[in-house]
Protein backbone atom coordinates (compact mmCIF):
# COMPACT_ATOMS: atom_id res chain seq x y z
CA UNK A 1 0.00 0.00 0.00
CA UNK A 2 1.58 3.22 -1.09
CA UNK A 3 1.53 6.54 1.66
CA UNK A 4 1.55 9.78 0.16
CA UNK A 5 4.62 11.75 1.52
CA UNK A 6 2.16 15.22 1.86
CA UNK A 7 -1.20 14.66 3.48
CA UNK A 8 -3.56 17.58 2.12
CA UNK A 9 -6.96 18.40 4.82
CA UNK A 10 -9.49 20.63 3.91
CA UNK A 11 -8.04 23.43 6.51
CA UNK A 12 -4.99 23.23 4.99
CA UNK A 13 -6.45 24.35 1.69
CA UNK A 14 -8.42 27.40 3.31
CA UNK A 15 -4.44 28.34 4.87
CA UNK A 16 -3.18 28.10 1.79
CA UNK A 17 -5.87 30.57 0.44
CA UNK A 18 -5.95 32.80 3.55
CA UNK A 19 -2.27 33.09 3.22
CA UNK A 20 -2.20 33.97 -0.48
CA UNK A 21 -5.25 36.72 0.09
CA UNK A 22 -3.33 38.30 3.20
CA UNK A 23 -0.36 38.40 0.39
CA UNK A 24 -1.71 39.69 -2.35
CA UNK A 25 -3.93 42.65 -0.08
CA UNK A 26 0.06 43.23 1.16
CA UNK A 27 1.09 43.21 -2.27
CA UNK A 28 -2.15 45.99 -2.72
CA UNK A 29 -1.17 47.98 -0.51
CA UNK A 30 2.41 48.58 -0.88
CA UNK A 31 2.69 48.39 -4.96
CA UNK A 32 4.01 51.46 -6.81
CA UNK A 33 5.39 52.76 -3.15
CA UNK A 34 9.68 51.90 -2.18
CA UNK A 35 8.08 49.45 0.26
CA UNK A 36 7.72 47.21 -2.24
CA UNK A 37 11.54 46.52 -2.99
CA UNK A 38 12.46 46.84 0.69
CA UNK A 39 9.80 43.73 0.74
CA UNK A 40 11.06 41.97 -1.97
CA UNK A 41 14.79 42.30 -0.72
CA UNK A 42 13.75 40.76 2.61
CA UNK A 43 11.86 38.07 0.78
CA UNK A 44 15.07 37.15 -1.24
CA UNK A 45 17.17 37.29 1.98
CA UNK A 46 14.48 34.69 3.79
CA UNK A 47 14.96 32.58 0.69
CA UNK A 48 18.99 32.94 0.94
CA UNK A 49 18.46 32.01 4.48
CA UNK A 50 16.22 28.70 3.68
CA UNK A 51 19.02 27.71 1.04
CA UNK A 52 21.56 27.97 3.79
CA UNK A 53 20.35 25.81 5.96
CA UNK A 54 19.41 23.21 3.32
CA UNK A 55 23.46 23.17 2.91
CA UNK A 56 23.71 22.63 6.29
CA UNK A 57 26.54 25.98 6.89
CA UNK A 58 26.15 25.79 10.03
CA UNK A 59 27.90 29.56 11.07
CA UNK A 60 26.46 31.02 8.47
CA UNK A 61 22.77 29.40 9.18
CA UNK A 62 23.71 30.76 12.71
CA UNK A 63 24.41 34.76 11.91
CA UNK A 64 21.29 34.68 9.67
CA UNK A 65 19.18 32.68 11.92
CA UNK A 66 19.67 35.59 14.71
CA UNK A 67 18.88 38.02 12.08
CA UNK A 68 15.92 36.09 11.16
CA UNK A 69 14.83 35.74 15.03
CA UNK A 70 14.74 39.49 15.66
CA UNK A 71 12.91 40.07 12.00
CA UNK A 72 8.99 40.30 12.88
CA UNK A 73 10.46 43.78 15.16
CA UNK A 74 12.46 44.95 12.18
CA UNK A 75 8.99 44.58 9.84
CA UNK A 76 6.93 46.58 12.07
CA UNK A 77 9.35 49.64 12.13
CA UNK A 78 10.17 49.53 8.26
CA UNK A 79 6.46 48.68 7.44
CA UNK A 80 4.74 50.85 10.03
CA UNK A 81 2.76 52.83 7.44
CA UNK A 82 1.99 50.07 5.34
CA UNK A 83 0.97 48.03 8.39
CA UNK A 84 -1.75 50.88 9.68
CA UNK A 85 -2.82 51.11 6.04
CA UNK A 86 -3.93 47.65 6.01
CA UNK A 87 -5.21 47.41 9.61
CA UNK A 88 -7.70 50.57 8.25
CA UNK A 89 -8.69 48.31 5.20
CA UNK A 90 -9.48 45.41 7.40
CA UNK A 91 -11.45 47.35 9.88
CA UNK A 92 -12.92 49.79 7.16
CA UNK A 93 -14.13 47.20 4.66
CA UNK A 94 -15.15 44.40 7.45
CA UNK A 95 -16.22 45.81 10.70
CA UNK A 96 -19.69 46.95 11.16
CA UNK A 97 -20.53 50.51 11.12
CA UNK A 98 -21.85 52.60 14.09
CA UNK A 99 -25.28 53.26 13.07
CA UNK A 100 -26.54 56.96 13.20
CA UNK A 101 -29.04 58.67 14.64
CA UNK A 102 -29.31 60.86 12.13
CA UNK A 103 -29.87 57.94 9.83
CA UNK A 104 -32.98 56.95 11.99
CA UNK A 105 -34.43 60.19 12.76
CA UNK A 106 -33.72 62.30 9.66
CA UNK A 107 -37.15 62.43 7.73
CA UNK A 108 -34.73 64.41 4.49
CA UNK A 109 -31.83 62.51 4.82
CA UNK A 110 -31.67 61.94 0.77
CA UNK A 111 -32.27 65.81 0.32
CA UNK A 112 -29.53 67.22 2.60
CA UNK A 113 -27.32 64.33 0.67
CA UNK A 114 -27.95 65.66 -2.62
CA UNK A 115 -27.62 69.30 -1.20
CA UNK A 116 -24.22 68.73 -0.21
CA UNK A 117 -23.34 66.92 -2.92
CA UNK A 118 -24.14 69.78 -5.48
CA UNK A 119 -22.47 72.22 -2.88
CA UNK A 120 -19.63 70.48 -3.48
CA UNK A 121 -19.84 70.21 -7.24
CA UNK A 122 -20.69 73.78 -7.72
CA UNK A 123 -18.20 75.56 -5.21
CA UNK A 124 -15.37 72.88 -7.20
CA UNK A 125 -17.14 74.13 -10.68
CA UNK A 126 -16.58 78.11 -9.12
CA UNK A 127 -13.30 77.74 -7.99
CA UNK A 128 -11.85 76.18 -11.22
CA UNK A 129 -12.93 78.88 -13.04
CA UNK A 130 -11.27 81.34 -11.30
CA UNK A 131 -8.46 79.01 -10.41
CA UNK A 132 -8.89 79.05 -6.59
CA UNK A 133 -6.83 76.44 -5.52
CA UNK A 134 -9.06 73.87 -3.21
CA UNK A 135 -8.88 70.59 -1.62
CA UNK A 136 -11.82 68.84 0.05
CA UNK A 137 -11.54 65.50 1.99
CA UNK A 138 -14.96 63.64 2.24
CA UNK A 139 -14.89 60.70 4.87
CA UNK A 140 -16.41 57.66 4.63
CA UNK A 141 -15.49 54.88 7.93
CA UNK A 142 -12.26 56.07 9.20
CA UNK A 143 -11.98 58.17 11.63
CA UNK A 144 -10.39 61.87 10.65
CA UNK A 145 -10.08 63.58 13.60
CA UNK A 146 -6.65 62.92 13.99
CA UNK A 147 -6.06 65.08 10.93
CA UNK A 148 -8.78 67.56 11.60
CA UNK A 149 -7.45 68.25 15.43
CA UNK A 150 -4.24 69.73 13.17
CA UNK A 151 -6.84 72.46 11.86
CA UNK A 152 -9.64 74.68 13.05
CA UNK A 153 -13.03 73.26 13.89
CA UNK A 154 -15.78 74.51 11.98
CA UNK A 155 -18.51 72.31 12.24
CA UNK A 156 -20.98 74.37 9.54
CA UNK A 157 -23.28 73.11 7.11
CA UNK A 158 -21.84 72.47 3.48
CA UNK A 159 -22.64 75.23 1.00
CA UNK A 160 -21.13 76.50 -1.76
CA UNK A 161 -20.60 79.98 -0.31
CA UNK A 162 -18.66 78.49 2.57
CA UNK A 163 -16.35 76.87 0.44
CA UNK A 164 -15.62 79.11 -1.77
CA UNK A 165 -14.71 81.59 1.17
CA UNK A 166 -12.88 79.00 3.07
CA UNK A 167 -10.21 78.48 -0.18
CA UNK A 168 -10.66 82.08 -0.97
CA UNK A 169 -7.09 83.17 -1.43
CA UNK A 170 -6.93 85.94 1.28
CA UNK A 171 -8.70 83.90 3.88
CA UNK A 172 -6.88 82.60 6.83
CA UNK A 173 -8.23 79.19 6.31
CA UNK A 174 -7.45 78.74 2.52
CA UNK A 175 -4.10 77.12 3.18
CA UNK A 176 -4.75 73.26 4.04
CA UNK A 177 -7.63 70.65 4.03
CA UNK A 178 -11.04 71.02 4.62
CA UNK A 179 -12.76 67.88 5.85
CA UNK A 180 -16.43 67.01 5.37
CA UNK A 181 -18.28 64.90 7.51
CA UNK A 182 -21.76 63.87 6.90
CA UNK A 183 -23.47 67.17 5.70
CA UNK A 184 -21.15 69.35 7.48
CA UNK A 185 -17.85 71.07 6.82
CA UNK A 186 -15.92 69.72 10.03
CA UNK A 187 -12.26 71.01 10.11
CA UNK A 188 -10.47 73.46 7.54
CA UNK A 189 -6.66 74.59 7.44
CA UNK A 190 -6.12 70.81 8.09
CA UNK A 191 -2.85 68.99 7.56
CA UNK A 192 -2.30 65.84 6.01
CA UNK A 193 -0.27 62.68 4.78
CA UNK A 194 2.07 63.49 1.81
CA UNK A 195 1.86 60.63 -0.62
CA UNK A 196 5.51 58.48 -0.25
CA UNK A 197 4.49 56.98 -3.96
CA UNK A 198 7.79 57.32 -5.97
CA UNK A 199 6.32 57.20 -8.81
CA UNK A 200 4.11 60.31 -8.65
CA UNK A 201 4.76 62.87 -11.36
CA UNK A 202 7.06 65.93 -10.67
CA UNK A 203 4.15 67.96 -11.79
CA UNK A 204 1.90 67.07 -9.09
CA UNK A 205 1.63 69.87 -6.61
CA UNK A 206 1.13 69.57 -2.44
CA UNK A 207 -2.54 69.70 -2.90
CA UNK A 208 -2.59 66.46 -5.40
CA UNK A 209 0.34 64.43 -2.94
CA UNK A 210 -1.20 65.07 0.51
CA UNK A 211 -4.92 64.01 -1.54
CA UNK A 212 -2.81 61.27 -2.71
CA UNK A 213 -1.22 60.63 1.14
CA UNK A 214 -4.63 61.18 2.93
CA UNK A 215 -6.39 58.60 0.29
CA UNK A 216 -3.36 55.95 0.84
CA UNK A 217 -3.68 56.20 4.44
CA UNK A 218 -7.17 56.10 4.76
CA UNK A 219 -10.60 55.19 3.40
CA UNK A 220 -11.50 58.99 2.76
CA UNK A 221 -12.05 60.55 -0.72
CA UNK A 222 -10.59 63.71 -2.25
CA UNK A 223 -11.57 66.62 -4.31
CA UNK A 224 -8.49 68.73 -5.35
CA UNK A 225 -8.53 71.89 -7.62
CA UNK A 226 -5.58 72.98 -8.88
CA UNK A 227 -4.64 76.48 -8.37
CA UNK A 228 -2.37 77.12 -11.75
CA UNK A 229 -4.63 74.73 -14.20
CA UNK A 230 -8.15 74.98 -12.67
CA UNK A 231 -8.13 71.58 -13.44
CA UNK A 232 -10.52 69.51 -10.89
CA UNK A 233 -9.37 66.28 -9.86
CA UNK A 234 -10.41 63.85 -7.87
CA UNK A 235 -8.36 60.63 -5.74
CA UNK A 236 -9.62 57.53 -4.36
CA UNK A 237 -7.40 54.80 -3.07
CA UNK A 238 -4.43 56.05 -3.73
CA UNK A 239 -5.47 56.59 -7.41
CA UNK A 240 -5.66 60.15 -9.25
CA UNK A 241 -8.15 60.90 -11.73
CA UNK A 242 -7.16 64.24 -13.46
CA UNK A 243 -9.97 66.77 -15.33
CA UNK A 244 -13.11 66.57 -14.93
CA UNK A 245 -16.07 68.01 -15.15
CA UNK A 246 -18.76 69.76 -12.81
CA UNK A 247 -21.10 66.61 -14.20
CA UNK A 248 -18.23 64.12 -13.95
CA UNK A 249 -17.41 64.96 -10.49
CA UNK A 250 -21.64 64.78 -9.82
CA UNK A 251 -21.69 61.30 -10.89
CA UNK A 252 -18.82 60.21 -9.12
CA UNK A 253 -20.09 61.97 -5.80
CA UNK A 254 -23.81 60.25 -6.53
CA UNK A 255 -22.39 56.85 -6.92
CA UNK A 256 -20.02 57.18 -4.02
CA UNK A 257 -22.19 58.94 -1.62
CA UNK A 258 -25.70 58.73 -2.59
CA UNK A 259 -26.19 55.47 -1.15
CA UNK A 260 -24.02 55.95 1.40
CA UNK A 261 -24.04 57.92 4.80
CA UNK A 262 -21.17 59.42 5.71
CA UNK A 263 -19.64 58.98 9.32
CA UNK A 264 -16.39 59.04 10.62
Amino acid sequence: MVQLFITLRFLDIIDILLVAYLMYQLYMLIRGTVALNIFIAIFLFYLFWLVVKALNMELLGSILGQVIGVGMIALIIVFQVELRRFLVFVGTRYLSRTLSLNKVFSINLQETKNLKIKSIANACKRMSESKTGALIIITRKSALELYAQTGEIINAMTSTRLLEAIFFKNSPLHDGAVIVVEDKVYAARCILPMSDNPNVPANYGMRHRAALGITEHTDAFAIIVSEETGEIAIADNGVLSNNLSKEELMQTLEKEFLNTYIRP
